[in-house]
C-alpha cells in the first residue's frame, strides 16, 4: 500500500481562484494577476499569503529583474512548482488500463499501461492497485488518483452504470482508496478529458468551447463561461438520441440514423460487415474509402456528412469559440475532412462566424491525464463540480 503526501488546506473561494489563474496561466506578476481577477492590490496580497506559506505558490525570478512595487519592496511574479506533486490518471477501456503520471501542470511524466483481462470489480481494483504501486516507487511524491471511465459517474465516487465494463453501483473510488491509501476521484472520461482541454489545452481561455469525441462512443462536453457544464449526457446519451439522418443506418447501439449509429468506430464497422460480408478493422476501413473502394466509402461519406451536420447544428444554437475533435475515431477527418466541413457550410447561416474546429489526434493517455487533472482540482484546488 502506498502512502499519499500530505495535501495543501483546504483554500477558500478568492485563494481557490487566484491558485487556479497561476496553474493554468502563470508565471503571473502581482500586477496581472490583480486585473485578471479584478483585485485590488490588498485583497491580492491577502489571498497569496496563505498559498505562499502552503507551498502551493512561490516567487520566481523574472529574467534576474525585481519590479518596485509602490511600498518600494521588490516584486517577483508568481508561479507553481509543479514537480512539487504528481498525480496518477487511469483511464479504464473494455479490455486495458491506461495509466500515466504527470505534475501539477499537467504534463506527462510516465506512462504505464496493462491488459485488463476481466471485468470482475475486485479484480480491477487489485490491478489499479498494482500499478500504482508500480508508479510509487519511480514517483514517491504521489498526491492523489484521478480514474475516468465510459458511462454514467455519481459524486465523483460510484461508476452507476457502465455498459463498456458492465458494471453497476460500483463504489469504485473507495475500492482503490483502500487499496492504495490515495485520495481518488472518479469521473466519466469524456468529462475528465474536456476539463484537462479547458484548462491546459485547447480550450484554455475561451468562454465557450465543445468536445466531441468520437471512438468506441460517443461523446459530448460543454464549456460555457470557462466552465465545464456538467450533463449526463457525458456518458454517451447524447449521440445515441440525436438523430442526425432519421432514414440512416440502423445498428445494434443507437436509434436510426442517431450520432452513434453514424459515427462511432463499432458502427461504421457494423455497416461495412453488413454491406460486405467481410470484417475489416477501423484503419483498414478508411484506407480502402480513401482508395475509392465503393462500400467502405459511401459508409465513410455517410459518417463524415452526419459528423459535420451535427457540428453546425451545434454552432448554430451554442455558438462556439471552436469544436475540438477528439477520440481514437478521428481519422475520419483525414478521409472526409473536406465532407465535414462542407456539410458545416451548408447547415450554417451564409455570414455566419465559421466554426473553428480543431482536431486532435490523440490516444488513451490524454483521457488518462484528463483523469489526473480532475484530481489537481478536486484534491489540490478543491474545485467544485462543473
Amino acid at each position: 500500500m502506498t502512502t499519499g503526501t500530505a495535501s495543501w488546506l483546504p483554500l477558500s473561494p478568492g485563494e481557490r481562484s487566484v491558485a487556479i489563474e497561476v496553474l493554468v496561466h502563470g508565471p503571473l506578476s502581482r500586477t496581472d494577476l490583480a486585473r485578471r481577477l479584478n483585485l485590488s492590490a490588498g485583497s491580492l496580497t491577502r489571498l497569496t499569503k496563505p498559498l505562499i506559506e502552503s507551498g502551493l505558490l512561490v516567487e520566481v525570478p523574472d529574467g534576474g529583474i525585481a519590479v518596485e512595487t509602490r511600498q518600494g519592496r521588490p516584486s517577483q511574479p508568481l508561479d507553481v512548482v509543479a514537480q512539487s506533486r504528481s498525480f496518477i490518471g487511469f483511464k479504464i477501456t473494455g479490455d486495458m488500463v491506461y495509466g500515466v503520471v504527470t505534475t501539477l501542470r499537467s504534463d506527462i511524466v510516465a506512462r504505464h499501461d496493462r491488459p485488463l483481462t476481466t471485468h470482475d470489480p475486485e479484480e480491477v481494483v487489485a490491478l489499479l492497485g498494482e500499478m500504482t504501486d508500480e508508479l510509487a516507487r519511480a514517483h514517491p511524491g504521489l498526491a492523489g488518483i484521478g480514474i475516468g471511465v465510459g458511462g454514467r459517474v455519481e459524486d465523483r465516487a460510484l461508476v452507476g452504470e457502465s455498459p463498456f465494463l458492465g458494471w453497476r453501483d460500483i463504489p469504485l473510488a473507495a475500492l482503490v482508496e483502500e487499496r492504495t491509501g490515495l485520495p481518488v476521484v472518479l469521473e466519466n472520461d469524456v468529462a475528465a478529458l474536456v476539463e484537462a482541454e479547458t484548462w491546459f489545452g485547447a480550450g484554455r481561455g475561451l468562454d465557450r468551447f465543445v468536445v466531441l469525441t468520437i471512438g468506441a462512443g460517443f461523446g459530448y462536453g460543454l464549456v460555457l463561461s470557462g466552465r465545464r457544464v456538467p450533463c449526463v449526457e457525458e456518458d454517451g446519451g447524447f449521440g445515441r438520441h440525436i438523430i442526425i439522418d432519421p432514414s440512416g443506418p440502423l445498428t445494434p447501439d443507437g436509434e436510426r440514423g442517431s450520432a452513434v449509429s453514424l459515427l462511432t468506430i463499432p458502427s461504421i464497422r457494423y455497416q461495412v460487415q453488413a454491406a460486405t460480408g467481410r470484417e475489416h478493422t477501423y484503419e483498414e476501413i478508411l484506407a480502402l474509402a480513401a482508395a475509392g473502394e465503393p462500400m467502405p466509402a459511401r459508409v465513410v461519406d455517410e459518417a463524415a456528412r452526419a459528423l459535420g451536420t451535427l457540428i453546425a447544428q451545434i454552432a448554430n444554437f451554442v455558438m462556439p469559440q471552436k469544436v475540438l475533435l477528439a477520440g481514437e475515431g478521428v481519422g475520419l477527418m483525414d478521409v472526409g475532412g473536406a465532407t465535414v466541413e462542407a456539410a458545416v457550410r451548408a447547415h450554417r447561416h451564409p455570414l455566419a462566424v465559421p466554426v473553428a474546429l480543431e482536431t486532435k489526434v490523440s490516444d488513451f493517455h490524454d483521457w488518462a491525464r484528463g483523469a489526473a487533472v480532475l484530481a489537481i482540482q478536486v484534491l489540490v484546488l478543491g474545485a467544485a463540480e462543473g
